[in-house]
């Protein structure tokens, strides 16, 4: 005979936490919380993932939200940084060479702002000095000696051919058009057109082959003169070079001897000295300089020399000049841009115009030689960001990119600035799903985030970890300003924790749940008298808080409840019924879930033994109930028919189901149904049943237990609590029991029941109230047990059915014939 379970007592139903083990009269008198609660393994995860250097060994810290992920980090993070030296400044300069590919120079932590102010007086002297050196007497000397030079070489080439012309009866003029020859008459004037023409013809060709052969020479001197121009021209510049070389050489000499600790400095600034010596009229200034326009806009000279000046400019992209340690940087919009940096443009007349100035850093040029911290979900969403961020961990170098480049769309003109070399370690915080979905689909993130930092989501309920609870309310308390625990609302906190994760051996690790119950049980204790003043937080604050929460999400479950009492749900809590069982089903809407009883039903005629979920027939049953459906018709072949054939057929329903049933959760009150309607035995209507089966006959823990069990409480108190009522769950659910008041006062005053059951036949028992009965050696159940009254229907139904099938081949006999 199968034994008939105990009903669980107050201890069983609840672990209370005992507010006289802190020694405590308010959490103001607790010590600072100086550890992460119930994280061991993922600390031990981080530890690791800071203390090594190599590549790849970036960290993923997977967990679901609320559980401290962020916090942990950077507390390591922090701790890190600080031991670490601040790492080193970036700027960008000029190319020279080549103007769309600026140069990054890597500069010690804090030079890099005081070099771009030695550039900006570097250009200031640089201008005052070549000012002075082109206004000065001896500059002045020596342009007009060169131009002397050359003047006096051209009026000894031009007096030369000037007295040859003279010799041979010719003048040489000066004319708008240039130089010119002219004949001239026996008494030394210049000869007129009428006199020429007067000539006798042999006379006139040997003038003009005279005047020929004079502007043939005059051709060749007017070259040579051109050419005594430029080489005057370029002696002016030359001249302009060493006066410049000389009024800056010394100024940039100096800047190299304070800044030779940096060899790409000392290369930069001797291309700025070239520049300077090729541009030096830009450094000239002048109180007279006349405006120039631009598309009908005045342009004034010192405004195109400041725009020339901008190419000696330094455009400091990072500044760790304020740290004291390694940066630890997060970016909470990790668009491309924000990540990898961004080249901005300028609209000047109408166009889009750039340069390096205009080159700004992401997140990867601040987080450069510290840590950078990144929402994984965020960096998936935002395009190109993963991918960016990936090649930059396999190059080892940061490059600016434009999204419209990567998108292939055409776009103005932009820069191409030299990458960055980047070392740093990056953290992406994220729930596990999106670790799995990355290590499963993507092969580099195996390869660049080796360390995986995996946040537990409970802890367990010990001393040590409740007295650590005690000082992280505290903590919250100080950090938000909330009103300081009294211990026994540590305790019913503690109490609640462990009812969150329905487990009276743990409690939640999801912090962000239990702060949000703090500052709503602050909120209540200082609103408790209806003025609002500071008051130390109760117990019955924190259980305020509670049942306010309920009550703003559980509209819909008092609606379901109020139809069960007027029947338009119909449940039976009294009296019995063949083959009809009160199942317990939860529901979860958003962030409430809660319990309800459902009628199951189940029937029976003579088949060929399947057993047909209507659920599963209409497609309102899901994968997981269907499945326990299948394990009960294994389960009733295997016990009752397993030397004969199963010679039925029944039907298995959710009475009123009109939204879907998944889960196996109901399988064992199935059973129980289909059992009472074969064994032609009542069930007791008084009890609920939950708990899924297995194909021997165990009963499985499930979920929603404490959900479940306060549901049909509820149902039975609105319909008059008579103080036979039960409920039926797994044994192996005892310890999820964490049951709210309402329901540990009834099983205290005995008026509602809880039955712990481990097998189909101790369940059966108890909702029959009759022996279930035990096979004997032959496999045969006691006369009068439930399982006989079962073996003997399905004796019946075998006969019927071997009787159906001689009566169908004897009608096929006759029809034969």
């Amino acid at each position: 005979m199968a034994r008939v379970p105990k009903e669980l007592g107050p201890a069983d139903i609840y672990r209370a936490c005992d507010a006289s083990t802190f020694s405590f009269k308010s959490t103001a008198d607790l010590p600072e919380l100086a550890e992460i609660i119930g994280q061991h393994r993922a600390v031990s995860a981080v530890s690791f993932g800071m203390g090594i250097y190599n590549d790849g060994y970036n960290i993923f810290a997977a967990g679901p939200t609320g559980t401290g992920k962020a916090s942990t980090i950077y507390e390591f993070l922090s701790q890190q940084a600080a031991r670490r030296p601040a790492p080193d400044d970036w700027v960008y300069v000029h190319n020279f060479a080549q103007p769309h590919r600026p140069n990054a120079i890597r500069m010690p932590a804090g030079k890099a702002q005081e070099f771009r102010k030695d550039m900006e007086k570097l250009v200031e002297d640089l201008q005052a000095a070549i000012t002075h050196a082109f206004e000065g007497e001896e500059y002045e000397k020596q342009k007009r000696t060169i131009a002397q030079q050359i003047s006096e070489r051209q009026e000894a080439k031009l007096s030369t051919l000037g007295q040859k012309a003279e010799e041979g009866s010719f003048t040489m003029v000066r004319t708008p058009a240039g130089l010119a020859f002219a004949p001239k008459t026996a008494e030394g004037e210049t000869m007129s057109r009428e006199i020429y023409e007067a000539l006798p013809p042999e006379q006139q060709k040997q003038i003009d082959e005279g005047l020929e052969s004079l502007n043939e020479e005059l051709q060749q001197i007017m070259r040579l003169v051109r050419q005594d121009e430029r080489t005057g021209r370029e002696a002016v510049r030359e001249l302009d070079r060493e006066v410049t070389t000389f009024a800056a050489k010394h100024l940039v000499d100096e800047m190299c001897d304070r800044w030779c600790s940096v060899p790409e400095m000392v290369d930069y600034l001797k291309a700025v000295l070239n520049d300077v010596v090729d541009n030096a009229d830009d450094f000239k200034r002048s109180d007279e300089e006349t405006p120039v326009t631009f598309m009908g806009i005045p342009v004034s000279g010192r405004h195109r020399s400041e725009g020339a000046f901008r190419k000696y400019r330094i455009n400091v992209l990072v500044d760790n000049s304020a740290e004291t340690g390694a940066p630890v940087t997060t970016e909470s919009n990790p668009v491309l841009q924000n990540l990898v940096g961004r080249v901005e443009h300028q609209a000047q007349f109408g166009a889009l115009v750039t340069d390096f100035n205009m080159i700004r850093p992401g997140a990867l040029h601040k987080a450069n030689g510290g840590f950078l911290v990144l929402e994984a979900r965020e960096l998936l969403m935002k395009p190109y960001s993963w991918d960016a961020l990936k090649r930059t961990l396999k190059t080892g170098e940061i490059r600016v990119e434009d999204i419209a480049q990567q998108m292939g769309f055409a776009t103005t003109a932009t820069l191409d600035p030299e990458p960055i070399p980047f070392k740093a370690k990056i953290v992406l915080i994220g729930e596990p799903f999106i670790y799995y979905l990355l290590y499963t689909q993507d092969p580099d993130f195996q390869e660049l985030f080796k360390v995986k930092a995996d946040f537990d989501t409970v802890v367990e309920r010990t001393p040590e970890n409740e007295q650590l609870y005690a000082r992280f309310v505290a903590h919250i308390c100080r950090s938000r300003g909330l009103s300081h625990f009294a211990p026994d609302s540590v305790a019913r906190v503690i109490e609640h924790c462990s009812r969150l994760v329905a487990d009276q051996r743990k409690m939640t690790t999801r912090f962000l749940d239990v702060v949000d119950l703090l500052t709503e049980s602050a909120y209540w204790a200082e609103h408790r008298r209806g003025t609002r003043r500071r008051t130390m937080v109760r117990g019955r604050d924190v259980q305020k808080a509670i049942d306010q929460r309920i009550y703003r999400s559980n509209q819909i479950e008092e609606r379901l409840r109020e139809m069960i009492a007027d029947a338009i749900i119909m449940i039976d809590t009294r009296g019995s019924v063949i083959g009809q069982v009160n199942g317990l089903s939860i529901s979860v809407i958003g962030d409430y879930a809660f319990g309800r009883p459902s009628r199951i039903t189940a029937t029976h005629r003579l088949g060929d033994g399947e057993v047909i979920d209507i659920e599963r027939e209409v497609d309102m049953g899901g994968p997981l109930h269907s499945k326990g459906v299948l394990i009960l018709a294994g389960y009733l072949g295997a016990k009752y028919a397993s030397e004969g054939p199963l010679s039925l057929s029944a039907r298995l329903v959710f009475e009123q189901s009109y939204s879907g049933v998944e889960g196996d959760s109901a399988s064992s009150a199935e059973l129980y149904a289909l059992l009472s309607s074969l064994a032609g035995v009542p069930i007791l209507q008084r009890f609920a049943v939950t708990g899924s089966v297995n194909q021997r006959g165990q009963v499985q823990a499930i979920g929603g237990v404490n959900e479940k069990i306060e549901g049909f409480f509820a149902v039975c108190e609105a319909s008059g609590l008579r103080g036979d009522e039960g409920v039926l769950i797994p044994k192996a659910n005892v310890r999820n029991l964490m049951l709210n008041e309402r329901v540990r006062k009834a099983v205290v005053k005995g008026r509602f029941h809880i039955y712990p059951i481990a097998t189909i036949d101790e369940g059966l028992a108890l909702l029959t109230g009759l022996s279930v009965g035990v096979a004997n050696a032959k496999g045969l159940y006691p006369k009068g047990s439930v399982n006989r009254m079962v073996v003997d229907r399905l004796a019946v139904l075998a006969d019927n059915a071997r009787e159906a099938g001689r009566k169908k081949d004897k009608e096929g006999s006759s029809e034969r014939a």
